[in-house]
């Protein structure tokens, strides 16, 4: 009889350590995906933050670029457009040798005929 007690408080308590256990590994694996839940929502804030930053400085850089070029192409082709008309025959000739020049440069050379 004290055999059976003993081998029945054995299966109890190891029922009692099972669910325990098992309670413990379900504990942790929550504890787990609550951290894993945080961190990509951390990261995705994190993302779409410097995502929007890098959005805005590039904009900024754009217009900053676009401005300075602007102010440039009116400063020296305004120049050119005034030398031009001030000069005709000048402005045309510079333009024919351009024109000869980038045609020898860009055309294969000739083989002789024969």
């Amino acid at each position: 009889m004290n055999e059976q007690r003993s081998e029945n408080r054995v299966r109890r308590d190891a029922a009692r350590v099972k669910k325990d256990i098992g309670t413990l590994v379900e504990d942790s694996v929550s504890h787990v995906d609550q951290g894993i839940e945080e961190m990509t929502s951390d990261t995705k804030e994190s993302v779409v933050n410097a995502a929007a930053t890098v959005k805005k400085d590039v904009g900024h850089g754009i217009k900053r670029f676009n401005t300075k070029a602007q102010e440039m192409a009116n400063q020296y082709l305004g120049n050119i457009g005034k030398k031009a008309t001030k000069y005709p025959w000048v402005s045309i000739s510079i333009v024919l040798v351009l024109g000869f020049l980038l045609g020898s440069l860009i055309k294969p050379a000739r083989q002789p005929l024969g």
